[in-house]
């Protein structure tokens, strides 16, 4: 293009108005008497050129040079077929599309690439009839298609759409110029104006492709209708976020100016700007609080980084929150602990009845620090036992007891490693961990933290929490706690840890190695008894406004509660059913009904409706094959019958009642003991393989398990099979070997308390667990005869009667035998 294309624009505009007028000047290509024309085809890829339209094209592949210059050699016109796919180099008659556009081609002119470039403008649609040749060039022989040129009404109402939406689309487009308005204005056909619109727009290849291949000019100005709505409302799209763009960044450049000016007034005044007043008195809270070393260094840090950077910068909420949280954390700040014990166990006394390992056990940690003041290492408790048994109100009293704040988080359901230890300050709203918030929240270095329900804790793919809180409650590393957000050394050594749970189950070995676990058993109805009449009644009457009623409960009212409307091992449901009573006197008292000032046994079932439960009591009569046996539960101690049935059959063992598989190896246990001392009992052993045992312990929906209904199931067996009754007030616990000795077992306290309870006089226990009758109270151990054994033969001594009440089980002999030393009497039998 170098040699007509100047600087100067004059002379560009003469040599470019040249060339064009040299196009006009080649004519037509003349029909023949069919109507057809036959002319050398130019190949297209990419690119298609409408009729009327002057576009440059770029020739490179040697077909279409060939065809060009031997247009021009003869001074005429060319047939431009345009290629289905541009990728191909080597067209065939299949890879052109049927309509063409015959054009003229102007001078050839070199590119420095090699390839020519020529001014082409397009004439008219021709459709291609055939193929006359295809080499050296192609030619072909075409239909002209003749247009209509006067529109009629509705083309015409489509032309005036086609030039509001194209005159709207060069108002917006910057790459479209307003000449190309003009010219469309001027335009008098519907094909022209369609074809005009659609160069001048950025069409796709595939679009151009369809325009070129719609003849009807109606449709094709249907068609660019269409195309204009469409890349109108992407060019408005555009317009609107090009407008917000710029409103924003005028804003900004505002602002900053205007800041600019205030800083100078500012200056002039000699007051300095706000932001520079907030630096330097964050700088001077941080010099002037009571921070570590490390920690003042590094806050000082992010202040000066804070100074350099301007006030709307994204950092600044991120460093100024971090500098914001070092300075409320309670680093050196503490309580002065209250270090008399006689005021301890006031607090203690007056908040919670029993609970005497708990409060044994903070007694002496005070006592030892009031001994060594500078002892450093607390103690980290773990509190274990059922359901409303008083362990998270403890924490309060040992708390007040000490004089330390009490702050509390529930880890139940936790399941992120980064609830404890924070997320890290590169992601958006970090904050630290609940571990360290508590902190923030207590105000002192040396709280008592209470970490609820530590057996609840969950672990997935965001990390494992109990892992996190190995650090925590270890006193080894705790007084250098880092947290991910904070990333410094945080001293959690004055913090006295306690955590709760309702089983060490679910407790990782490692995070339960590193706490002293205290057993909360579950209260006993005695105790309950006690905790109703200083503490729930007194709470129950304020909370229900009765307490001008002189309301009160007699025990046998509360036992009656206790044991016929709640099962449980604390204190929270036995709690409601005496707010529900109280709730009733408080409406009687409102409607100035009667009501009765003293809740005796009988009004219980009158405010409660009927019992809810039942408590079993002991065998009214002394039976063979029944033993009373003692179970643990959660819910306290509990009788337990064992039955023995003898039947005719195969020598089977069959157990019943939902047991598990300790308590089925104990009754196979207490079988074979039975059988290795058969003769001692006085049975014949052969009897073993014609009978069926059925061994059955009631309440078959509650599940059973465990050892220690070994000598029960023992003493019911040798029972049966001697006919010797037991004795109805005897009950007893104890596992059992091969041998018959008597092993310890656990629960002893709730064991002998629900023996107590259920009008049981003589209790039989392994002699190794003596120790654990400490825990029992007097009044039991007063009233009952606690019996302690070593073997078998010591358990049926207290529990069999000497009498045989009823004749033991024996089979049927077979009946070779049957008239061999058998009486008529006896074969009856």
């Amino acid at each position: 293009m170098s040699d007509w294309y100047s600087q100067d624009e004059e002379a560009f505009n003469m040599a470019l108005s040249q060339r064009t007028d040299e196009l006009y000047r080649i004519p037509d290509l003349e029909p023949d008497e069919d109507g057809l024309i036959e002319g050398l085809v130019l190949p297209l890829r990419d690119l298609v050129i409408f009729p009327r339209m002057v576009s440059p094209i770029f020739i490179g592949r040697e077909i279409s040079l060939r065809a060009v210059q031997e247009a021009q050699a003869r001074d005429q016109t060319v047939i431009g077929l345009t290629q289905r796919e541009p990728e191909v180099d080597d067209p065939g008659v299949e890879d052109f599309l049927p309509i063409g556009v015959e054009m003229a081609v102007g001078r050839l002119l070199t590119m420095p690439d090699g390839s020519s470039s020529a001014l082409a403008q397009g004439r008219r649609r021709v459709e291609v009839v055939e193929f006359v040749r295809l080499e050296p060039v192609i030619v072909v022989r075409a239909r002209p298609i003749y247009e209509p040129t006067t529109p009629d009404r509705q083309t015409e109402a489509l032309m005036r759409s086609a030039l509001d939406l194209f005159e709207r689309c060069v108002q917006l487009d910057r790459s479209l110029p307003e000449e190309a308005h003009l010219y469309a204005l001027n335009i008098p056909e519907p094909g022209w104006l369609a074809d005009m619109i659609a160069t001048a727009l950025s069409l796709n290849y595939r679009q151009k492709q369809e325009l070129l291949l719609t003849l009807d000019p109606r449709q094709r100005l249907q068609r660019i209708n269409s195309i204009l709505a469409q890349e109108l409302d992407v060019l408005e799209l555009e317009d609107q976020i090009h407008s917000r763009v710029q409103s924003e960044v005028d804003r900004s450049q505002r602002e900053y100016y205007l800041r600019e000016q205030m800083k100078a007034i500012q200056s002039e005044l000699g007051e300095g700007d706000v932001w520079t007043r907030d630096i330097n008195a964050l700088r001077e809270r941080v010099e002037k609080a009571a921070l570590p070393d490390e920690a003042r260094a590094v806050a000082l840090k992010e202040v000066e980084r804070l100074s350099q950077m301007p006030p709307m910068a994204p950092e600044v909420g991120i460093i100024r929150t971090y500098v914001d949280w070092i300075l409320q954390l309670p680093w050196q700040t503490t309580t002065e602990d209250n270090l008399d014990v006689r005021h301890a166990a006031k607090v203690l006394n007056r908040d919670h009845y029993g609970l005497k390992k708990v409060k044994e056990r903070i007694l002496e940690y005070i006592a030892v620090r009031s001994l060594k003041p500078k002892k450093e290492r607390q103690p980290i408790l773990c509190f274990v036992g059922p359901p409303g048994t008083g362990k998270t109100s403890i924490g309060r009293s040992i708390a007040e007891a000490l004089g330390r704040k009490f702050v509390r988080i529930s880890l139940g359901g936790v399941r992120d490693e980064a609830e404890i230890r924070g997320h890290r300050r590169t992601y958006i709203g970090a904050l630290p961990g609940g571990i360290l918030q508590t902190m923030k929240r207590a105000g002192t270095a040396n709280p008592l933290f209470m970490l609820d329900e530590i057996d609840k804790l969950g672990a997935d793919f965001r990390g494992d929490p109990a892992a996190a809180l190995l650090e925590v409650l270890d006193p080894e590393q705790n007084h250098a706690f880092s947290d991910h957000y904070l990333e410094l050394p945080f001293d959690l050594s004055k913090v006295m840890f306690i955590t709760t749970a309702n089983t060490l189950a679910t407790i990782p070995p490692a995070l339960l190695d590193r706490m002293e676990v205290i057993e909360f058993p579950g209260y006993v109805e005695e105790e309950k008894v006690i905790i109703a009449q200083r503490f729930l009644i007194p709470r129950q009457i304020e909370e229900n406004g009765i307490e001008d009623t002189g309301l009160t409960f007699e025990k046998e009212a509360l036992q009656r509660i206790i044991r016929e409307y709640t099962y449980e091992a604390g204190v929270r449901n036995l709690e409601r059913e005496i707010g529900r009573i109280c709730r009733k006197i408080a409406r009687k008292k409102a409607e100035g009904k009667r009501y009765p000032t003293t809740i005796t046994a009988e009004l219980v079932e009158k405010f409660l409706g009927p019992p809810q439960y039942f408590y079993t009591q002991a065998e009214k009569e002394d039976e063979v094959g029944v033993a009373t046996g003692l179970a643990w539960t959660e819910n306290g101690g509990e009788i337990m019958f064992v039955e023995v049935a003898v039947v005719e059959g195969k020598g089977s063992v069959q157990i019943t009642g939902q047991v598990g598989e300790v308590m089925q190896e104990s009754a196979q246990a207490a079988m074979t003991y039975l059988r290795s001392r058969a003769r001692h009992f006085h049975i014949d052993p052969s009897i073993f393989d014609r009978l069926d045992v059925h061994i059955h312990l009631p309440e078959g929906a509650i599940p059973k398990d465990g050892p220690s209904a070994g000598i029960t199931m023992a003493t019911a067996l040798i029972s049966a099979f001697t006919g010797r009754p037991v004795y109805k007030e005897v009950a007893m616990t104890g596992e059992i070997t091969l041998r018959g000795r008597v092993l310890p077992v656990g629960g002893v306290r709730e064991k002998v308390l629900a023996a107590h309870r259920s009008n049981i006089k003589t209790v039989i226990l392994p002699e190794r667990n003596k120790k654990d009758l400490v825990d029992v109270p007097k009044a039991a151990r007063k009233e009952l005869h606690i019996v302690l054994v070593k073997h078998m033969d010591q358990v049926l001594d207290v529990a069999l009667s000497p009498e045989v009440v009823t004749k033991p089980p024996r089979p049927l002999r077979n009946e070779e035998d049957s008239g061999e030393g058998t009486t008529e009497e006896e074969k009856k039998e």
